[in-house]
């Protein structure tokens, strides 16, 4: 019996591990920028390039994933991903062909796509269903770690031993992973569910007006976490206050601790006021904000007011909770788990936007100086470049309220033609 009831314990914890695991890889670009520009002589719009292709081939790979679960089950697909993963990351530390690291990233993040999708069927199919959204939510908690684990602990590791050989020492973390997720986890039958199929699931949504401006302001807003705390925040906060790569990496990581709490507290709020809509632009508005309190005055900000920043950052960063919930709540039940894929994928997107064009900024404002051969960026360059972050969460914030708008017109229209396609509980 004992065994029993732990047994669904084990099948979570594996998926779980490589969940955590693949935030380390997500983040890992923004603590070498300047030995990756030195070994492939690069700029800083060849290094955004890199950095955003994680985001494409994770956005890319969102709905073929979970069709992937389905059929052949968390254990073979987590399994295969883990191990593509560790392949991603030797080539990377054994080639040093520009194209086979573009190549490389970008398969990184086609392999980190089921962390989170594979934890979740493995839960769907482990436990009962009213503790799913619980250990979602633990899920998404624990996974965090995975991006403080990515911070200072990982900046020291490539300080003491250097990055390529950090870069190894992952690579066989993942086929380890992949071997023992492949070892004790095991696939479970379910029920089969009558459900929409994709394309024609597909293109229900992408008529659906208020659900297309809700994905795009998403996109928009998501500049604070995809943008700064993945890659360009220790490059920049190394800049602007002379800090050593493991002083700038802990401050970021901070992003990731207020992620720790965002979550229940803006769900929280939204549910108690029934203000989705008001919670999440009010969350685009104050990102905007702590942004621009730091681009604007971060060398005058002591220590403890940039950790603030930070913290509250990445509490506010959770209103992608909240975007999931309105998005669940705008269409017809049997189109929710596509419309979550959809709307993820979107949001991913994001990060793909954020890095290509701050790089391309990077060299608009600067050409980059070369010292022992390592390009630097001046704090001034960093500070106009990042200021689209800034700009794009107002620019968010106020789609959000578009879509509130176009909701309640699409409503209205539902409610005078009954046959008009359903958009909203």
């Amino acid at each position: 019996m004992k065994n029993r009831l732990f047994l669904p314990w084990v099948m979570w914890f594996f998926p779980l591990a490589f969940f955590g695991f693949q935030f380390i890889l997500r983040l890992f670009p923004g603590l070498i920028m300047p030995e990756f520009l030195a070994k492939y002589q690069i700029s800083a719009t060849d290094f955004g390039l890199f950095a955003s292709l994680y985001y494409l081939g994770y956005a890319g790979m969102q709905i073929p994933m979970a069709l992937l679960l389905d059929k052949y089950g968390p254990r073979n697909v987590i399994t295969c991903s883990a191990m593509l993963c560790g392949l991603a990351v030797w080539m990377l530390f054994y080639f040093d062909s520009w194209p086979i690291a573009l190549l490389s990233r970008f398969l990184i993040g086609v392999g980190s796509v089921v962390g989170f999708l594979g934890t979740s069927k493995v839960i769907s199919m482990w436990f009962a269903k009213e503790r799913y959204a619980r250990l979602v939510g633990l899920t998404f908690s624990f996974g965090l770690l995975g991006a403080l684990y990515g911070g200072r602990p990982v900046s020291m590791m490539i300080e003491q031993m250097g990055w390529e050989k950090v870069l190894e020492i992952l690579g066989l973390v993942a086929f380890f992973l992949g071997l023992f997720i492949f070892l004790f986890v095991r696939n479970k039958s379910e029920p089969q569910k009558e459900s929409l199929p994709v394309f024609k699931a597909l293109k229900k949504l992408l008529t659906h007006k208020s659900l297309l401006i809700l994905a795009f302001a998403n996109l928009l807003m998501v500049g604070a976490l995809e943008g700064f705390a993945d890659v360009w925040g220790v490059p920049y906060l190394m800049a602007a206050r002379n800090l050593t790569k493991v002083e700038a990496a802990s401050l970021t990581s901070f992003i990731f601790v207020g992620m720790l709490f965002g979550g229940p507290i803006l769900a929280y709020f939204a549910e108690k006021y029934k203000a989705h809509y008001s919670v999440t632009m009010l969350c685009g508005l104050l990102m905007a904000s702590l942004m621009v309190l730091l681009l604007a005055f971060n060398p005058h900000l002591p220590q403890t007011a940039v950790v603030a920043i930070m913290f509250l950052t990445g509490l506010l960063c959770c209103y992608q909770v909240i975007v999931f919930a309105i998005g669940a709540e705008l269409v017809p039940s049997h189109l929710m788990s596509v419309t979550i894929a959809f709307l993820n994928c979107i949001n991913m997107l994001g990060g793909s936007f954020f890095h290509g064009s701050i790089g391309r900024l990077m060299d608009f404002f600067e050409q980059g100086t070369l010292i022992d051969g390592v390009k630097f960026y001046s704090v001034e360059t960093y500070t106009y470049t990042l200021a689209l972050i800034p700009i794009a969460s107002l620019v968010g914030a106020l789609m959000v309220w578009w879509s509130k708008k176009e909701n309640r017109r699409e409503v209205s229209l539902l409610q005078s033609q009954p046959n008009t396609l359903e958009t909203a509980k």
